[in-house]
């Protein structure tokens, strides 16, 4: 009888300490694929602030909390009309 009570306390222990490494593992696993707060929240703050951030101090900000920053970030590239562009060099060549 004792036996019995004994096991399934030691059941309830073991499946109850497995749980909670389990759940650990997959919450830190989604906070790393979706963090909390983005480098673009990042931006807006510091906009609605009157700042204009560089990229270091976005990096540094997400540093501080935590937050491995993006390395494979779109970089902003200028807008450029190829007709224009066309229309220029021909324009010179004539």
């Amino acid at each position: 009888m004792w036996q019995t009570i004994l096991y399934i306390l030691i059941g309830l222990i073991v499946g109850a300490v497995a749980t909670f490494f389990i759940t650990r593992y997959f919450f830190t696993k989604q906070l790393k694929e979706n963090p909390p707060i983005t480098e673009k929240q990042i931006r807006v703050m510091f906009q609605s602030m009157g700042m204009r951030p560089s990229e270091a101090k976005i990096q540094q900000v997400l540093r501080s909390m935590g937050i491995q920053p993006s390395t494979n970030q779109e970089k902003k590239q200028p807008y450029i009309n190829e007709n224009k562009k066309k229309n220029k060099e021909d324009s010179q060549g004539k």
